[in-house]
């Protein structure tokens, strides 16, 4: 099997080997050695954080990622019980990348599989933004996010748009939060795990804040942007499992809108998946309101949406 895990010099890990490393690899190995060809029944967890993975679309380095640091955590208690040198490795992570990437899910799927390996004794996420932490007066802020790491306490917490806790300069707050957050990782790093998420440039900008941040997150992982066929695809998950399906022209007008506003309000600003379940969600509405204005009722108006009812208007843009 290769090596998963790498250590980079600023402390981070690498966790995907290049072409040219799995080339030589193999050439030293039988590929029958390198990859089992099922995973055994006592990895019960990780079949099932797998089910879940599979029900993603795309990522498809962040589910070889989640396995790989199963394998990596589940080699080191091996090595433990063998009187090998296992130390613990701190696990908090940075997600980077655009709204509605999958952060928010794939940090539950995370907190799921820590709880069932024992890694975390609740598995539990809990949800913050600047708000949260931020508080009012001297003093104030670190209060509120001292309260806030121990609701996360054995679980997780998942800080978006974490870089706003360093727009505000020398004399703004959110610095008082960072410095909260550096000093708790250090000293109760084993007890929670914090997952700071964000767009990519910003949050390069808010680990150079504090000296310590950089090289207390050894995991950093990139979310990249949906493909318009994967947008299609998120879109089709949802309706099928809502019992509902496109007219032809329905789905030609849906992906000719994606192509159009994907490309017109730019990367930054479109909420990728977010975007397609807000589109989706109206166009059920109208389709209710237009079957209820016909008085057609049979079960294949039911279950479909046509072109009419799919109206894209300027409230779904950035949410």
């Amino acid at each position: 099997m290769d090596q998963p895990l790498r250590k980079k010099n600023n402390g981070q890990i690498s966790i995907v080997l290049n072409a040219q490393q799995r080339k030589t690899l193999t050439k030293e190995m039988p590929e029958s050695q390198l990859v089992p060809k099922s995973i055994p029944q006592e990895h019960a967890a990780l079949k099932e954080i797998e089910e879940e993975l599979c029900a993603l679309v795309g990522m498809e380095e962040m589910k070889r990622m989640i396995k790989e640091i199963y394998a990596w955590i589940y080699v080191n208690k091996k090595r433990e019980e063998m009187g090998l040198k296992a130390g613990k490795q701190a696990l908090h992570m940075m997600f980077k990348g655009n709204p509605g990437t999958g952060k928010t899910t794939v940090a539950r799927i995370i907190g799921k599989l820590f709880l069932k390996m024992n890694v975390l004794s609740k598995g539990h996420l809990i949800e913050a933004e600047r708000a949260d932490l931020v508080g009012e007066y001297i003093g104030h802020t670190a209060q509120k996010t001292r309260d806030l790491i121990k609701k996360a306490m054995g679980g997780i917490l998942f800080i978006d748009e974490a870089y706003s806790l360093g727009r505000g300069g020398e004399k703004d707050f959110g610095k008082e939060a960072i410095d909260t957050l550096v000093k708790h990782m250090e000293d109760k790093q084993h007890e929670f795990i914090l997952i700071l998420a964000g767009y990519s440039r910003e949050m390069e900008f808010f680990l150079t804040l504090n000296p310590g941040l950089h090289s207390r997150f050894p995991l950093v992982i990139d979310f990249p942007d949906y493909s318009i066929e994967q947008l299609m695809e998120i879109g089709q998950r949802m309706l099928k499992e809502r019992e509902y399906s496109l007219s032809h022209e329905a789905e030609r007008k849906l992906r000719e809108h994606l192509v159009n506003v994907k490309s017109t309000l730019g990367a930054a600003a479109f909420s990728n998946g977010r975007y397609v379940r807000n589109v989706i969600e109206k166009s059920i509405r109208a389709q209710a309101m237009r079957l209820l204005m016909q008085n057609q009722y049979d079960r294949h108006e039911l279950m479909t949406l046509r072109s009419n009812d799919l109206v894209f208007s300027d409230d779904n843009k950035g949410k």
